[in-house]
């Protein structure tokens, strides 16, 4: 990174956008669109070691949020203050903190102005929060403990992106992927049978019951079988604080397997 002009614009595109910015205020839990345009400019001082669009050092994908070692904003804070002299990344600790808090968010954006830039909170205590106050564990798996209620988040970091946990959180039921979705099965004596649906062909459907049982169904024996349109998950918006989200969303992109 190289030269203070960045950081000069930066400044006065934070001053033209904070009318911007009080008209149409972010949603708790994300960074505004006057930060993110003034982390894109102060990314000009990163373009030469990390590439235009963040993915010129091995292993490191800035747009895409990937990181070796981060996984929060804090870390990000820290490593700007401290840098990284053994991969020959320099301290940043000359930015002031609200030019720090610009550049992640843009990073956060994924390098586009008009995304969502989520923060990202603290994995361990978003761990508690999912053991804990959230009750995930009561429904999902994470590297073979929980249960099979709901669908096993071993490697949800390698599958999603932060604002579409955040919309899993806040919305559920507007969020759920078709195959994500709950089946409600009646056999011909008369038991109902819910479950998460594993597959499904024309003659049979296998699916994980409430009580994480495998079960199997042939289809010619059964009074009804439906799709449950509506998500078995709580919404979060208002049991979890948007600083909790964040943390949560924290713990859910450190998991990418084992």
């Amino acid at each position: 990174m190289h030269g203070i002009r960045p950081i000069i614009w930066a400044a006065v595109v934070i001053a033209l956008a904070a009318r911007l910015s009080a008209q149409a205020p972010p949603q708790t839990g994300q960074y505004d669109r006057a930060q993110v345009a003034a982390g894109g400019i102060l990314y000009g001082q990163c373009v030469a070691c990390h590439g235009p669009n963040g993915d010129q050092i091995p292993n490191v994908d800035l747009r895409r949020g990937q990181f070796p070692t981060v996984v929060s904003d804090a870390d990000l804070v820290r490593l700007l203050a401290a840098g990284k002299p053994a991969s020959g990344m320099p301290s940043f600790s000359v930015l002031r903190t609200d030019e720090v808090t610009a550049l992640i968010a843009y990073i956060r954006s994924g390098f586009d102005a008009m995304g969502a830039a989520m923060k990202i909170g603290d994995p361990a205590r978003g761990q508690t929060l999912f053991s804990g106050k959230g009750g995930c564990a009561t429904c999902h798996r994470v590297n073979g403990a929980g249960t099979y209620a709901a669908t096993d988040l071993s490697e949800i970091g390698l599958m999603r992106k932060p604002a579409s946990l955040e919309r899993a959180l806040t919305d559920p039921a507007g969020s759920i992927i078709p195959a994500n979705r709950s089946v409600r099965a009646v056999t011909r004596d008369g038991r109902t049978i819910r479950g998460r649906r594993l597959n499904e062909d024309y003659y049979t459907v296998q699916l994980i019951d409430e009580q994480s049982r495998l079960v199997s169904l042939i289809k010619a024996d059964l009074r009804s079988f439906e799709v449950v349109q509506a998500s078995s998950m709580p919404s979060y918006a208002t049991t979890l604080t948007a600083d909790e989200r964040a943390d949560l969303i924290g713990y859910l992109l450190s998991l990418k397997g084992r």
